[in-house]
């Protein structure tokens, strides 16, 4: 068995394709999302759709997760399976806030009675990009905008919130937001340091880890807000020339199997969040889940709340590049 980095795999696919191998391809599977699965869905380079004929689809929670539908706004349409759920989740010391902001609205009023306890990462950084996007969803009135490439719409007059949000909120920012964290782990760092009262990360176990290792006060809690988080979704896609399509469909079935999800959430082995849904599961398998130790701050599957579709991949780069002209500055 050769294992490929996503990039070599799709680019071993799109060559034999060149070649006209299409039969007996030497990638089987491949953990793929964003740019490559859009590039590969859309140039028929992909087996199926498959995934919601596999048996343990009916496991999947389709509703509380509708990012298990969709990559950056493009329908999966069967054509790929999930196999893991990474959503926003908001950190807090409850020994000194018992009350978090859970929206973008209370979070500009906490921050303006609390001054200089809150921040977020640098844009173009992932997380900061990231934050945007939610404060998105929290300013519009009709996010469902998000969902198609600016090109259809009025981007100036669509992020004018955003915009305003941002100059109400960051007076009060930590150092003013004068200056910013660069990714994550500095995120963090300020909140182990307290020199912040909320953090976020992108990985709803990474808390209870660092608190595990003795990085943050074993008081600190993780939490979303009540409309929802920004999630997506990891997905398994076949080859459309795959060798072993047979034995790709048996390893995307069993990446569904309850067991296999519950071990996979288990934090001592892998920690990812499940793509399944608890309602969804009997007795026995849910209480796989029930039984496991996801440590002192992660919020169980049944407490995540919605998770948010990412926004079309336009709105990344355009709100991160309009981010940098207007507050951009040396973290």
């Amino acid at each position: 068995m050769t294992h490929y980095h996503t990039a070599d795999a799709v680019t071993r696919v799109v060559s034999e394709k060149t070649a006209g191998r299409d039969t007996g391809g030497a990638v089987d599977a491949i953990w793929i999302n964003g740019a490559n699965f859009i590039s590969m869905k859309e140039n028929g380079l992909l087996f199926g759709p498959f995934a919601e004929e596999l048996p343990n689809w009916r496991y999947v929670d389709t509703t509380a997760n509708p990012a298990v539908l969709t990559d950056f706004t493009v329908p999966v349409e069967g054509f790929g399976a999930p196999w893991a759920m990474f959503q926003m989740v908001f950190e807090y010391d409850s020994a000194s806030l018992s009350e978090p902001p859970k929206s973008a609205v209370a979070l500009t009023a906490w921050a303006s009675a609390n001054p200089g306890r809150f921040t977020y990462p640098q844009p173009p950084d992932f997380l900061g990009t990231s934050f945007l996007k939610q404060l998105l969803y929290g300013v519009l009135e009709d996010p469902e905008v998000l969902q198609s490439a600016i090109v259809d719409t009025d981007y100036e007059a669509v992020t004018a919130p955003l915009w305003a949000y941002l100059d109400n909120l960051h007076p009060n920012l930590w150092r003013q937001g004068q200056v910013f964290p660069e990714n994550e782990p500095a995120l963090g760092a300020l909140l182990a340091d307290d020199e912040i009262d909320i953090a976020f990360s992108f990985n709803p176990g990474r808390a209870s880890a660092a608190i595990a290792d003795g990085t943050l006060q074993d008081t600190v809690r993780t939490y979303v807000w009540d409309a929802g988080t920004i999630g997506n979704s990891s997905f398994l896609s076949i080859p459309y020339n795959a060798a072993n399509k047979a034995g790709a469909l048996v390893l995307a079935n069993l990446i569904l199997d309850p067991e296999i999800q519950a071990r996979a959430q288990d934090p001592a082995i892998l920690g990812f969040q499940t793509v399944l849904g608890m309602d969804l599961l009997g007795v026995e398998d849910r209480a796989r889940f029930d039984a496991l130790d996801l440590g002192i701050a992660t919020l169980p599957p049944a407490q995540m709340g919605t998770a948010l579709l990412e926004p079309h991949p336009d709105w990344m780069t355009r709100i991160a590049q309009d981010w940098t002209a207007r507050y951009g500055t040396a973290p």
